[in-house]
């Protein structure tokens, strides 16, 4: 009988990567709460968190802290099943979607190539689209297990946002994809490397991805499904403890890894200016690399939560108007010029 051969390194190594990319993903999303208010306080002339720790840097663990012990309460009349299931599928597919980002280039390590990305699958793109469209599932289920109206609304009404916003997004993407001619992150990555980077190309594209990614991840000027002064607190209104914890945790993750793929498709990803022209060993330019697209993932944030603590909130028909009216046509009209500039040289 034959034994299959197993590469215990191969699994170890992604088991590591893992591991590294989901704590890496808690622990931004932790302090991602810390820096909100830190940045909405220096927009506001005010301290902010400044008690609990040096500059209010243990405020996340307090918080954390505080969800675990709160009490946990489903209430009577929910679908206990489903009450359950919703805030666990908001945070699974808010930590699949970092699985196909490469975080960096290639390591060295012992003579083995350790490859800084969990899974170069070459439909990359379509996998991030797939496993995002699932997360309309969490929060639909939580506001209809809930048994109540407010969270009933919000969900209905953060499906819709998170739906209308897909098509614009994903037509955006498409243009993106005429230029690269690949679905892979890791080859539009390689070959910003050696050229402009694609925001040069695609700065129409790149601006209406933004504005998706604003709606998708419910921030505001986006953030009616929590409209708290409308629907007292929104689709998780029922939801306590470490439940809302999960609900809170999925929107700073998926901020977090929208400003990753952002950087990652339009801003040269782990690739920087001059990088193959150091003359530094391959495993410290890979590791600058990372350094590169975590700082710039950093900057996406920060302008996530300015233009939170800038721009007033839209109106809900001013919001699907924006969304069906305006950015649809504008990705098709970027798609179509796109097109026609590159028939045009290849002509």
């Amino acid at each position: 009988m034959t034994l299959l051969s197993i590469d215990w390194f191969f699994i170890i190594e992604k088991v590591l990567l893992i591991s590294v990319v989901l704590v890496l993903s808690l622990v931004v999303a932790m302090y991602s709460t810390w820096g909100e208010r830190k940045v909405a306080a220096w927009i506001q002339d005010r301290l902010g968190p400044n008690r609990a720790g040096p500059m209010g840097l243990l405020q996340p663990l307090a918080d954390g802290g505080k969800l675990f012990f709160k009490e946990e309460i489903i209430p009577t009349n929910s679908s206990r099943f489903l009450f359950i299931l919703g805030p666990s599928i908001a945070m699974m597919v808010a930590c699949m979607t970092s699985a196909v980002i490469p975080w960096g280039d290639t390591l060295v390590i012992a003579g083995r190539q350790v490859s800084l990305q969990i899974a170069d699958v070459n439909i990359g793109i379509l996998f991030i689209f797939g496993v995002v469209s699932m997360g309309v599932y969490g929060i639909m289920i939580g506001g209809w297990a809930s048994n109540n109206k407010f969270s009933l609304l919000a969900s209905v009404r953060a499906a819709s946002q998170i739906i209308s916003y897909e098509l614009p997004m994903g037509l955006a993407l498409i243009a993106l994809l005429m230029l690269t001619g690949s679905l892979s992150l890791k080859d539009i990555v390689e070959q910003q490397r050696h050229s402009l980077w694609n925001v040069c190309y695609q700065p129409l594209g790149f601006f209406i991805f933004l504005v998706c990614a604003f709606a998708e991840c419910n921030r505001a000027p986006f953030d009616l499904p929590e409209a708290e002064n409308e629907l007292n607190g929104g689709y998780h209104l029922e939801y306590s403890s470490m439940k809302l914890g999960f609900f809170l945790f999925a929107e700073y993750i998926n901020m977090f890894i929208s400003s990753a793929l952002i950087a990652t498709m339009y801003f040269g990803g782990y690739a920087f200016p001059y990088m193959d022209s150091l003359g530094l060993d391959p495993n410290v330019v890979t590791i600058l690399g990372f350094v590169a697209l975590f700082l710039k993932t950093i900057f996406f944030i920060f302008f996530f939560m300015w233009v939170r603590w800038t721009v007033p909130r839209f109106r809900y028909d001013q919001l699907m108007r924006l969304g069906w009216k305006v950015m649809i046509p504008l990705a098709l009209a970027n798609m179509l010029i796109t097109g026609a500039l590159i028939l045009a040289r290849q002509h």
